[in-house]
């Protein structure tokens, strides 16, 4: 897939806001209560203009009788007071809307992107993803919980104002109307650049949410190479870039408003003037200029506010087809319609025949070519090689994170395609290389290998791992709230973490990359121990630069350009006299230096 940014030319219209709709619409109580409140408030603002006219005809004219002149005004307040109750009720029901509308979208967005193989990340920034469950959810709320009410509020007040204003005068009226293709026209030529100038803004906006991602995540690296200065620049940058585009589509939305309130109220202001005429001449009454002047304004105001609500409108629909290509995303790697099941009891044999693999965003090199190796139940095998022999690509095959080019992947001789992703997973316990430490408490990150596991299971993975007594410290033990990416802890600590995660997982196949690499050597001597108890039983794939678990393997694999280029044991390896004697006597004299 290209990149998640569409194209510049990709249409953006007013269609795209089906997507809000389709979420909407599954409020109906809300819905209709919101719109009965819409229509009362816009009935109540249109019905006040009518008694303003009695005031004052009747009001104002001496012919009327005390009584008669405070049931007219008892009538106005009555206006006011409906028109109060059911603005309020519309502004609660619509704003309701709103929230529950973006909190749905958000919560489909999210679990359609926990679907998505890794590949889609590689190829989509997750901070400009990140940026649309936000910024651009943010437009949609205010699209959902006001502009849309907005809209159809001065939409009803404007017909319902054009039809009273005939009823009053039909003339004047007629004159009014005169003017409404002109103002048309600014509203379509103006309109696609106002759509244009709204997509780039928004995208400029999703750039500096990259990059404050990006600087904030790295912060240590950048304050211990002094970038401080060119990250300020380039933060400055991206906000003057964006200020640059948010002051063209300000620009074009002010001329289009400019234009288009000044035809209005140029055309009221001709329209009042003939309106005076027939006053003077006795063909009109004072109380109906005056609820033609007011409805007037009220009409005016309602197409005015309406080229307002179309640029907020126009922005929705640039922000919910961002939302929509996220929704709209099929995840590469599924389950099959019928998954074949795993064998029980399970067995933990994994098996690569003839597998060739290039990742997606290196298609120019072979991570894997030909690559055959056959893993039994219970087996221990290590595999080395240099960096980019393709030993992290075994692992991310053999958790269908990416299905090969050709070949097979089986476990427990199913293959992989053919199974369930979340099967095949459900057997795999893994330690990666670069620990991942949740932003929540340590009762949590070790509960990610079993979420069911109770306490006294926490303690003793902690303990198997040479975690528990660090976890004792904490504050809060294991309520504690391990910050960031774990950054209260050591890179040790959270590399026994993630060890204890796997011991709870309890898994037949076992992978370990690099699991002791962060850990000193005494807790390395602890932790050893107690990954010899958990590979007991089980099928365990280790990569691994120290010798200390290569050395009890029962196969040490060798690979090098995706390839397998020896294969033995420690001893046999070594006298040899190859690739693998010659990684391990560099170790050695890089121990020894």
């Amino acid at each position: 897939m290209a990149d998640a940014r569409p194209p510049a030319d990709q249409p953006r219209r007013l269609g795209n806001l089906a997507l809000i709709w389709s979420f909407a619409s599954r409020y109906p109580a809300q819905l209709a209560l919101a719109s009965v409140a819409l229509v009362l408030a816009a009935g109540a603002t249109l019905w006040i203009p009518r008694t303003f006219k009695q005031v004052v005809d009747k009001g104002f004219s001496g012919a009327s009788a005390p009584d008669q002149i405070s049931a007219y005004f008892h009538g106005l307040l009555l206006v006011v007071v409906v028109l109060a109750l059911a603005t309020a009720v519309r502004f609660y029901f619509v704003s309701w809307l709103g929230e529950r509308t973006v909190a749905d979208i958000r919560t489909a967005v999210h679990t359609n992107l926990l679907t998505l193989a890794p590949r889609f990340f590689e190829e989509n920034r997750p901070s400009e993803i990140a940026s649309r469950l936000t910024a651009d959810t943010a437009i949609i709320e205010q699209v959902v919980g006001t502009t849309v009410s907005v809209a159809l509020r001065n939409l009803v007040i404007g017909v319902g104002g054009i039809i009273y204003l005939f009823a009053l005068a039909p003339k004047l009226a007629g004159m009014l109307l005169l003017g409404i293709p002109a103002i048309m026209i600014p509203i379509i030529l103006l309109g696609r650049q106002v759509r244009t100038a709204s997509r780039a803004s928004q995208d400029r906006v999703a750039d500096i949410g990259s990059i404050i991602s990006e600087t904030l995540g790295a912060m240590k690296i950048v304050q211990a190479f002094g970038q401080e200065k060119r990250e300020a620049e380039r933060f400055h940058s991206a906000v003057d870039a964006t200020f640059a585009t948010a002051k063209q589509r300000i620009r074009l939305r002010a001329i289009m408003t400019a234009i288009i309130i000044g035809l209005i109220f140029g055309a009221i202001t001709m329209v009042m003037w003939e309106g005076a005429r027939d006053v003077a001449n006795g063909t009109l009454s004072g109380g109906s200029i005056a609820a033609f002047v007011i409805t007037g304004g009220l009409v005016a105001g309602s197409f005015g506010a309406l080229t307002e609500v179309y640029g907020d409108l126009l922005r929705a629909a640039g922000a919910s087809s961002r939302i929509a290509e996220l929704l709209a995303e099929i995840p590469e790697i599924r389950a099959p319609a019928h998954p074949r099941a795993l064998p029980e009891p399970p067995q933990g044999r994994l098996s690569f025949e003839h597998v060739r693999f290039r990742y997606p965003t290196r298609p120019e090199i072979a991570a894997l070519e030909d690559f055959t190796l056959d893993i039994a139940p219970g087996e221990l095998v290590a595999v080395v090689g240099p960096s980019g022999a393709g030993k992290s690509t075994l692992f991310q095959l053999a958790q269908r994170f990416y299905d090969p080019e050709a070949g097979t992947v089986s476990l427990d001789g199913v293959p992989l395609t053919a199974a369930d992703p979340a099967a095949v997973r459900g057997r795999i316990a893994m330690v990666p290389q670069e620990t991942v430490i949740f932003a929540a408490s340590a009762r949590d990150n070790l509960r990610y290998g079993r979420w069911a596991a109770d306490d006294a299971a926490l303690w003793a993975a902690a303990e198997a791992a040479n975690a528990a007594e660090f976890l004792r410290t904490l504050p809060q033990g294991l309520d504690t709230y391990m910050g960031e990416g774990g950054a209260r802890l050591s890179g040790g600590q959270r590399q026994r973490i993630a060890i204890a995660r796997a011991l709870l997982r309890d898994s037949p196949l076992l992978l370990l990359d690099e699991a002791t690499s962060a850990l000193d050597a005494e807790s390395e001597r602890l932790v050893q121990r107690a990954l010899e108890t958990l590979m007991a039983g089980r099928t365990t794939i280790v990569i691994a630069h120290r010798l200390a678990t290569v050395r009890k393997a029962d196969r040490i694999i060798v690979m090098d350009k995706g390839r397998i280029v020896e294969e033995g044991t420690h001893a046999s390896l070594t006298e040899t006299g190859g690739l693998y004697a010659r990684l391990a006597r560099l170790q050695f004299e890089g121990a020894l230096a």
